[in-house]
């Protein structure tokens, strides 16, 4: 099972790739980085791509319900949350680029994600987007 810097070594391998890093979804911080950041910096992009992941994992219209819930709308039932991460992915479509941001489920709290930037002319994202749950489900959080 890889750490933190073997895995986004295993997505910079990936077609395409320009940027990897391991984000925490509820500081903005980076907890790992490998190759370029699309501003330069990429504690910039860490925090501002959490707010992106942080968007989506507490809105209501995106978290997951378990089939049979119904919609909420009768007394007393809700929607009933799915255990590990709120979102399994989001992609961001760039004119140059591909953002995908992999929700990592942990034994702590889930507010991890792999973000991976990949150049849209030389990137796989349907590669990229398998590659990317595969490490998400081994990566050991050290």
């Amino acid at each position: 099972m890889p750490g933190i810097d073997e895995c986004l070594l295993e997505a910079m391998a990936l077609p395409g790739a320009r940027g990897a890093a391991l984000v925490d979804w509820s500081s903005g911080l980076a907890l790992g980085t490998a190759g370029d950041s699309p501003v330069g910096d990429h504690e910039t992009t860490a925090a501002e791509t959490a707010e992106l992941a942080r968007a989506a994992a507490e809105y209501e219209s995106f978290a997951p319900t378990e089939p049979g819930t119904g919609t909420g709308a009768e007394a007393g039932s809700g929607p009933v949350a799915a255990a590990g991460p709120p979102v399994e992915d989001l992609i961001v479509t760039t004119r140059t680029g591909y953002h995908v941001l992999r929700f990592v489920e942990t034994s702590f709290d889930s507010s991890v994600f792999l973000h991976l930037w990949l150049d849209r002319a030389d990137g796989n994202l349907a590669l990229a987007r398998h590659r990317l749950r595969a490490l998400a489900e081994g990566l050991v959080l050290r």
